[in-house]
């Protein structure tokens, strides 16, 4: 068994107190889009939505810039300490922000309560949480393989429940779109 200098140790503690940070401001931040889409939708909070024209903008909009940003922060700037820590808070609500839509840019439809969304978020938050508190590959154990082999096939049956209505739009209108 090899044994971990304090440098790797920091490093390991470290990015599991980084993705707790993203899984808990995209997890926050979800719970909050939702809430206030569902009040405003009820009319107990004003139409606070932004607007160009007739358009409305959809907060994915904005949670793709938010990453962006961040991703250019991150490769640009390298951040520490501090900066980490902020770019790890931003990137969970950036995350939050697209996904919480991520039915409307998967199916291009102005339907907000789509279960592609939902899904697309508990898969995320699944994926952070494994990271915030599983152990690193080298002390992987039988029981986390099999978690990992169950996890990889529960994303590909969700990948595959993604693509294939465009498979099936495709095939209806294929011809048109030529």
């Amino acid at each position: 068994m090899s044994t971990k200098t304090t440098h790797e140790l920091r490093q390991i503690s470290l990015s599991h107190h980084l993705a707790r940070r993203i899984l808990a401001s995209f997890l926050i931040t979800f719970a909050i889009s939702r809430t206030m889409v569902l009040l405003m939708s009820s009319g107990t909070l004003p139409d606070i939505y932004v607007r160009m024209g007739d358009t409305h903008v959809h907060h994915l909009a904005f949670g793709i810039i938010l990453i962006a940003m961040v991703g250019a922060g991150m490769i640009l700037l390298r951040p520490e300490g501090r900066g980490l820590k902020a770019a790890s808070l931003l990137y969970g609500i950036g995350l939050g922000l697209t996904f919480d839509e991520f039915g409307i840019w998967l199916h291009l439809d102005d339907f907000y309560w789509q279960r592609a969304s939902f899904d697309a978020v508990v898969v995320i938050a699944g994926l952070l949480g494994l990271i915030a508190v599983g152990p690193s590959l080298k002390r992987f154990r039988p029981r986390h393989w099999i978690t990992a082999f169950g996890l990889i096939a529960a994303l590909t049956l969700f990948g595959m429940l993604v693509v294939m209505p465009l498979w099936s739009a495709g095939r209806n209108f294929g011809t048109q779109l030529r």
